[in-house]
């Protein structure tokens, strides 16, 4: 009964058209003053200590560096080097785009970055040459989507943060400990790098049925010297993962050192943006911070309150007494990740679902860290599916086609994320085969 309450109160406040944010805020609230004793004191310690986690500290870091790099000439670099490598296939510019996402989306951890700062370059580019602007928005709004699944991915961050310290047990009734941003940004470079190959195949299978158009080879020499130009953006890369898995620093350092070596690199080795254009970019790195640092605050507090009422430990006894095995449990969540992905964006459902869901996957005996990567596959089918779909609105903006026209473009590629998605979904492998393999879990 508590639980119908409280989700039918946050989707009637949802349903009013008000901010996410502010409607689990409200709902908790709600709940607790009018249904329980909880002092209000408790609430406001909650507010202060949800957020007193060092690893929270790496979501404004990453942000910044992805503005740095997305007005620092790095996507234009990696788009030329992409092309030298892959533009004389078929969809030569599309597979570059594709390319270009995941390079891009390796060093910056955002989706929607990464379609802005690809997709106002190579769409032109592509519309130039010959190529139908559907194939290329259609290759530019599902590529972008990586960026949620490559590390430094901010989603698998708040994956992290949404079950820190959560107490869940195994089929065995042993405790199982929480998936690190460590563990989870190892884990999701496998399935990144599956994922680019799968939609690099799916656009060079439509260039080549309707013969579109190709790019001359490019010589060793031309490749090399993109290569060069673009080196310094792909040594963030190593900084990241290397310092990580190396453990010279931690995921949040990572995000601070990566944050200075943008900055460094845009303004003093490229100089494509000059120390007057900063002020503009920490503002803009700053106001986007502060928009998920507050939905993080009040889905904070709505995990406190599922934790109090008991709400995932219910859920997990009432599926195990109706005989619902792994199987059945992980179809049916991709079933609610999708279903929430139609009107929710991928921060607010990483942190109301993860806490809800968690406990019930580790006691049916799902990796902590194979979960995380499944959930991160669902949000990025999300971002490429209407009516919220944040990826299609920012492709919207750029190619200037309607959302039911961009729908339209999507599908070819949607269909391959959703494949992809049942494999990661039933495969664990694929998840947890690096951070195996490199010694982070057993």
């Amino acid at each position: 009964m508590s639980a119908l309450i409280i989700f039918g109160l946050l989707l009637a406040l949802m349903l009013t058209g008000m901010p996410i944010s502010i409607s689990l805020g409200l709902t908790v609230l709600t709940f607790l003053f009018a249904m329980t004793d909880v002092p209000i004191t408790s609430v406001a310690l909650k507010l202060f200590t949800g957020i007193e986690k060092f690893e929270i500290m790496a979501i404004p870091f990453f942000i910044l560096a992805g503005n740095f790099l997305m007005h620092g000439g790095v996507a234009r670099r990696m788009i030329r080097f992409a092309t030298t490598l892959v533009g004389h296939w078929y969809g030569g510019l599309g597979l570059a785009g594709v390319v270009s996402c995941a390079l891009f989306a390796a060093i910056t951890g955002s989706s929607v970055a990464t379609v802005v700062a690809v997709g106002s370059i190579i769409l032109p580019a592509m519309l130039k040459q010959g190529y139908p602007q559907r194939f290329g928005a259609g290759v530019i709004t599902t590529s972008g989507a990586l960026g949620i699944l490559f590390p430094p991915s901010i989603n698998l961050v708040m994956y992290s943060i949404a079950t820190a310290g959560m107490e869940a047990t195994g089929p065995g009734g042993a405790s199982v400990s929480t998936a690190s941003v460590g563990q989870l940004f190892m884990a999701g470079v496998l399935p990144g790098l599956c994922l680019s190959f799968l939609l690099g195949l799916t656009t060079w299978f439509r260039a080549r049925k309707f013969d579109y158009p190709r790019l001359p080879r490019a010589s060793l020499g031309e490749r090399w010297q993109a290569f060069r130009e673009c080196v310094w953006g792909l040594l963030l890369i190593v900084l990241v993962i290397g310092g990580i898995y190396s453990g010279v620093f931690t995921p949040t350092e990572a995000a601070a050192m990566a944050a200075v070596y943008a900055f460094v690199i845009a303004v003093f080795v490229y100089k494509d943006m000059g120390l007057k254009d900063v002020p503009k970019v920490l503002v803009n790195a700053a106001s986007m911070s502060a928009m998920l640092l507050y939905i993080i605050t009040n889905a904070v507090l709505f995990s406190f309150l599922m934790a109090s009422e008991q709400i995932p430990q219910t859920m997990a006894a009432w599926m195990a007494s109706q005989g619902f095995g792994i199987v059945a449990f992980l179809l049916l969540t991709n079933i609610l990740l999708l279903a929430a992905g139609n009107f929710m964006d991928p921060s607010a459902i990483v942190l109301i679902m993860a806490p809800i869901l968690y406990p019930v996957a580790v006691h049916l005996g799902v990796n902590p860290v194979h979960f995380g990567i499944l959930i991160a596959v669902n949000m990025e089918v999300g971002m490429c599916h209407p009516p919220v779909g944040l990826n299609l609105y920012v492709a919207s903006g750029i190619t200037k086609m309607g959302i039911t026209e961009l729908t339209v473009a999507v599908w070819p590629w949607l269909l391959t994320m959703l494949g992809f998605l049942l494999a990661v979904t039933f495969i664990p492998g694929i998840s947890l085969w690096l951070p195996r393999t490199l010694g982070m879990m057993g």
